[in-house]
């Protein structure tokens, strides 16, 4: 197994991704992580040790794109370095739809994936400018 730097892999796994964030499906997002994992951001930080802990984490996240009707979900990715054997990093420029079809801007971030035997999963998140 070596670091996953294949676009099409990274683009189905941040699809899946995408999906789980946008439908609420906090099981499949914590299903995306490996464990211990981080989120970092400019004003705050948390970590995070159990699947459970990952979907608690996400809870608050599915109201907000309800909230803003987004539908949708789609992961331009940028940058693929490898980091190690089994880690990469790749930026991300997330792009949503709502409920009309409208293209609806998203935030960046960086990911720091390892390579396991079930595919991808997200060590850290880096939120970024």
């Amino acid at each position: 197994m070596t670091a996953s730097t294949d676009l099409d892999a990274l683009t189905d796994f941040f699809g899946r991704y995408g999906v789980a964030l946008t439908t609420g499906d906090v099981a499949a997002v914590a299903a995306c992580y490996a464990l211990p994992g981080l989120v970092v951001a400019d004003t705050y930080s948390f970590s995070f040790a159990s699947p459970a802990a990952v979907a608690l984490s996400f809870v608050g996240a599915a109201p907000d794109y309800q909230e803003r009707e987004l539908v949708a979900a789609h992961a331009m990715i940028g940058d693929v370095q490898p980091v190690s054997a089994l880690l990469t990093e790749v930026a991300v420029e997330w792009e949503f739809l709502d409920g009309r079809g409208r293209r609806v801007p998203g935030e960046r971030y960086r990911y720091l994936l390892r390579s396991t035997d079930d595919g991808p999963a997200i060590c850290t998140v880096i939120r970024t400018a």
